[in-house]
C-alpha cells in the first residue's frame, strides 16, 4: 500500500481479490547451503530459495503468498553480496507472484566471521475461508493418488551431509561436477529451490484436489504423513520418476543407503500432491500445463506397517526406467 522505508509494511487482502481471507504465515531459512556459496563466491541463487522455502510452504495450505520480507545479518556488510542475494528475492518473489514489502539487513560486528551472513525469510499468504487444506468434507483417503513434482535438485536441505559427501570426495567446488561435466561441482550444488507456487494454486481449484506436502528436510519419509491422517500412510514407486543425477552421485560417493536419502532429501520429487484417484490424471495434466514435471508416483494406503514404504528407490536414483 505504500513504499519501502517506513518502519512495517502495509498491505491490503481486500485489494488483492480476497473478501473474507484467512492469513497463512511461513518462515525458513537456507540451512548450511549458505556454507556452499561462502566456499564459491556465488550468493545469486541464495535470494530464490529463500522465498521458496517460505512460499512453498504457504501453497500446500491453499493460500496464495502475498508478500515477503527478509532479515539479512552479517558482520560487515559487502554491498556487492548483499545486492546478489536481495536480487535473488525479488526474482523468486517474481516467480511467485507476490510483493516484497520490506525487510531488515543487521551489522553486528565480531558475531559473525568476515564474509560470512545470515538469512531468514517471513511470508503472508491467504485463502478464502473454507477453501484451503485439509479439507474435512474431501479428507485423504486410503487409495488416494500421490503425484510427484519433480524437484531442480537438493533444494535446500540436507546440506551437512552434501558438504561432507563433497569432502570424503576429494572433489574441488570449482571442478566439473561428476555428475554434470559442464558445470562447477560449486555452482550445481547450488540450483536453487524449485518454486512450485502457480501450478499448485492451479491444481488446487480442481476437483478431486486433497492435500499437498513440501519435501524439505526429512525427505519423503518425514514430510508427506505431514499431510495424512491418522491411519494412513503411503506407498511410492521408484520406477514411476527420474531424480536428477546429483542424488545418484551423493548415494555412491558417500555410502548413503535408500532409507537415509529417502529421510534426508527430496529424491527428485520437491513436492507432492494428493489426489482422488479418478482426477489424479487430469491433475497431473494441469501441473504440466503450469510448466511442472508431474507423474502418479505412489497411492494412499492403510497404515498397517505405519512407516512411508518407497519401493524401487535405486531406479529412481539411478536414472529411472
Amino acid at each position: 500500500m505504500d513504499g519501502l522505508g517506513g518502519f512495517g509494511g502495509l498491505f491490503d487482502p481486500r485489494a488483492a481479490g480476497f473478501e473474507d481471507p484467512i492469513l497463512v504465515a511461513a518462515t525458513d531459512g537456507v540451512g548450511t547451503k549458505l556454507k556452499l556459496a561462502f566456499e564459491t563466491g556465488k550468493f545469486d541463487t541464495l535470494g530464490i530459495d529463500l522465498v521458496a522455502m517460505c512460499v512453498n510452504d504457504l501453497v500446500v495450505q491453499g493460500a496464495e503468498p502475498l508478500f515477503f520480507l527478509d532479515y539479512f545479518a552479517t558482520g560487515g556488510l559487502d554491498q556487492e553480496v548483499a545486492a546478489a542475494v536481495v536480487s535473488g528475492i525479488a526474482h523468486g518473489c517474481r516467480q511467485a507472484d507476490c510483493a516484497l514489502i520490506g525487510g531488515e539487513t543487521a551489522e553486528m560486528p565480531g558475531l559473525y566471521a568476515s564474509g560470512e551472513f545470515d538469512v531468514a525469510g517471513f511470508s503472508v499468504g491467504a485463502m478464502e475461508r473454507g477453501t484451503g487444506f485439509p479439507r474435512d468434507d474431501h479428507p485423504i483417503s486410503s487409495g488416494d493418488a500421490i503425484i510427484g513434482l519433480a524437484s531442480s535438485g537438493l533444494h535446500s536441505n540436507g546440506y551437512s551431509l552434501v558438504r561432507k559427501i563433497v569432502e570424503r570426495a576429494g572433489d574441488a567446488l570449482s571442478a566439473p561436477a561428476p555428475f554434470d561435466p559442464n558445470t562447477a561441482l560449486g555452482t550445481a550444488l547450488l540450483t536453487p529451490t524449485r518454486i512450485y507456487v502457480n501450478a499448485c494454486l492451479a491444481a488446487a481449484k480442481q476437483n478431486g484436489m486433497k492435500g499437498f506436502a513440501h519435501i524439505t528436510g526429512g525427505g519423503l519419509l518425514e514430510n508427506i504423513p505431514r499431510v495424512l491422517p491418522t491411519g494412513l500412510s503411503a506407498s511410492l514407486d521408484g520406477t514411476r520418476w527420474t531424480a536428477p543425477p546429483v542424488f545418484d552421485w551423493l548415494r555412491r560417493a558417500g555410502g548413503v543407503d535408500d532409507i537415509e536419502m529417502a529421510s534426508t532429501f527430496n529424491c527428485g520429487i520437491g513436492m507432492v500432491a494428493i489426489a482422488a484417484a479418478d482426477d489424479a490424471d487430469a491433475i497431473v495434466e494441469i501441473l504440466a500445463g503450469a510448466g511442472e514435471k508431474a507423474a502418479i508416483v505412489g497411492t494412499v494406503t492403510d497404515a498397517a506397517g505405519g512407516a512411508i514404504e518407497v519401493a524401487n528407490l535405486d531406479v529412481a536414483l539411478g536414472g529411472g526406467v
